[in-house]
Order: C-alpha cells, then sequence, then structure tokens
C-alpha cells in the first residue's frame, strides 16, 4: 500500500526553527518529526510517496531512496496550493481503483490508529479536541461514517475534528476542487464532497497531536521522553 506524505510547508508557525529547516526535520529528542510518523506505518504500507517543496532538498537528502525499509518517491510542490493540489500532484504513481493512506509530515499518530485506518478503503481518522474551532469539524451519518467536514467554524456542532491520517482512491481526484479565499485548494474541502458519493470510515484515533508551533513542540518532546507507549 501507497502513504502519499505531505511535506511542503514552509512551517511559518514554527519559525524561527524552521527559516534554515523544513518542519518534518525538526528533532524531538533526536528523531525529526518525519520518523515518527513513518515509525507509526504498519508492515501493509511499503512504499512512500513524499511531496516536498520548502527545503525540500534537505527532506530528499535525509529519506534517500529507502526510508525505513519503504521505497520513496518524490513529488516537488513548487506553488503554494493548498493539500489538494499536493495529492493531484501524486496522480500518475496512483492505480485506479487502489486505496492509498494520506498523511501530514507534521503530526504525531499512533501505530494502532493507522492499522484501524487502512483496514477501510476509504477511512478518516478523528478525534475529540476542547477547541474544535481551529480545526476541520466532523459530522458523522449512520453513526460511524463522514457526512461533512467545516472548517473553523465560528459555532462547531461538536468537538469531533478531523486528525492526521485518511484512505483515499483515485476518485476523489475528478472532484472539481474549491478555491479558497487565500487562492489554495484544500484535501478537506474534496473529501467533504467526496462523502456525498461514497461511504469514508470515521476512525477515532487512540493518540493524535499536531505539532505546528513550539508549545506544540515542547509538548511533543514531553510525550515522547514520558509516555513513548502513546506512539506504539
Amino acid at each position: 500500500m501507497k502513504a502519499i506524505i505531505v511535506a511542503a510547508g514552509e512551517g511559518v508557525r514554527m519559525r524561527p526553527l524552521t527559516l534554515k529547516k523544513p518542519k518534518p526535520l525538526i528533532l524531538i529528542n533526536g528523531k525529526p518529526l518525519i520518523h515518527y510518523i513513518v515509525s507509526s506505518f504498519p508492515a501493509e504500507i511499503d512504499e512512500l510517496i513524499m511531496v516536498v517543496g520548502y527545503l525540500g532538498h534537505q527532506i530528499v537528502r535525509y529519506c534517500g531512496e529507502t526510508f525505513l525499509g519503504r521505497r520513496v518517491k518524490y513529488v516537488t510542490q513548487r506553488e503554494k496550493k493548498g493539500t489538494f493540489h499536493a495529492l493531484k500532484l501524486c496522480e500518475p504513481f496512483l492505480k485506479e481503483n487502489e486505496s492509498f493512506a494520506v498523511f501530514y509530515a507534521d503530526d504525531l499518530i499512533d501505530k494502532k490508529t493507522v492499522e484501524r485506518l487502512i483496514k477501510h478503503p476509504l477511512s478518516i481518522a478523528a478525534t475529540e479536541v476542547p477547541d474544535p474551532w481551529r480545526f476541520g469539524v466532523v459530522t458523522l451519518k449512520n453513526g460511524s461514517t463522514l457526512d461533512s467536514i467545516e472548517e473553523k467554524p465560528k459555532h462547531p456542532t461538536s468537538n469531533l475534528i478531523a486528525a492526521n491520517g485518511c484512505v483515499l482512491t483515485k476518485e476523489i481526484l475528478s472532484i472539481p476542487p474549491i478555491k479558497h479565499e487565500n487562492g489554495e485548494y484544500y484535501l478537506s474541502s474534496v473529501i467533504n464532497e467526496f462523502a456525498k458519493r461514497r461511504d469514508i470510515e470515521v476512525v477515532r484515533t487512540s493518540f493524535w497531536l499536531p505539532v505546528g508551533t513550539p508549545d506544540d513542540l515542547t509538548l511533543a518532546r514531553e510525550v515522547v521522553k514520558n509516555h513513548p507507549e502513546l506512539l506504539s
């Protein structure tokens, strides 16, 4: 199974740590973020497609052609056009009717959650948080499948939000993306439309920690040091 890793962002909120280093290579107790992401993948994920951009040559140099026992292909996102655009760039490497996983390179997630995700032909990770207005808020249909994702709503209908990780098929690339006011095309908005066509299983995370700011990084280092079992 292929896993696409979106690792092209500038990591603006993590500055100054990202002025000379891409965020996926920031160290957490001696290992870069991207190491923890790929370490959470079960054996079924045997091929990686990394979408690089900002300082991407550093990621290519670090990961090489084989990373943690998995073959790696690289795609370069030269323009800041969003996460759906990043996925679209991977289209030549994807087969019809083949499920593939998508992850972002700057979140921590546990292996058990990834294992549950990839058991479904279509799925998305979700978790409950105290501040859902910062994320894409998820609503369900039939108790366990995705009804909709609303990005950063002012009045969230629940605390359930989309976390890092989903399983999709190439069919999603046929859906016209919606251009955000900032000029980018976001994967979440296209998944929202995809859910109208197909049943997408919502998988609750056992552990998930977004690492977007220096404060998040401090917390991540504490978790890795004091609770390594959360990542297994």
